[in-house]
């Protein structure tokens, strides 16, 4: 039951991260585009399907990677500086009794650099418009938009998800 409640906060962290108008500043640090993400280690996957209360506007398969850092920090609940957890969001058509990956919709980042995200819990955040690394839809709202679902973890590094054994 634990891990079902995170996972709804988590995805109902990203519909706020994914809906929050792209704010550019001069001064908020930026998050880079994960590059490769999908050579990652894959965390888990879950799928929102119609009738779930995000289904309208996060409807599809979730895969959450985490870069070798990242899984430090998921077997130790601290995550180091280069930490980061991208989750992709992909469309899930339903055909013939089976659902299969579409075309993706974001990539939700979270990177750890504790100097330069200081105010966010030492986390960068940012999604990725439909995986194009110049649509960036989050920008200098990340406090707002982000990090501030994220504080109900603090006790785990303010990440959602946790690795399968």
């Amino acid at each position: 039951m634990k891990n079902s409640l995170a996972a709804v906060a988590a995805v109902a962290a990203v519909a706020v991260l994914a809906c929050a108008a792209p704010a550019r500043s001069a001064d908020a640090p930026q998050v880079p585009y994960p590059d490769a993400y999908r050579d990652w280690r894959h965390v888990k996957t879950m799928v929102i399907q119609a009738g779930h209360p995000l289904h309208e506007s996060f409807g599809g398969i979730h895969h959450v990677y985490a870069n070798r850092k990242a899984l430090d920090g998921y077997r130790t609940g601290k995550f180091p500086d280069g930490s980061v957890i991208v989750l992709d969001l992909l469309e899930a058509p339903a055909a013939d009794s089976g659902i299969t990956e579409g075309a993706r919709k974001l990539a939700g980042v979270m990177h750890k650099d504790a100097r330069k995200y200081a105010t966010t819990g030492g986390w960068g955040y940012e999604a990725f418009g439909a995986g194009d690394r110049n649509k960036r839809m989050v920008g200098a709202n990340a406090a707002t938009a982000c990090h501030a679902c994220h504080v109900a973890q603090k006790d785990h590094g303010y990440v959602f998800s946790t690795t399968r054994d």
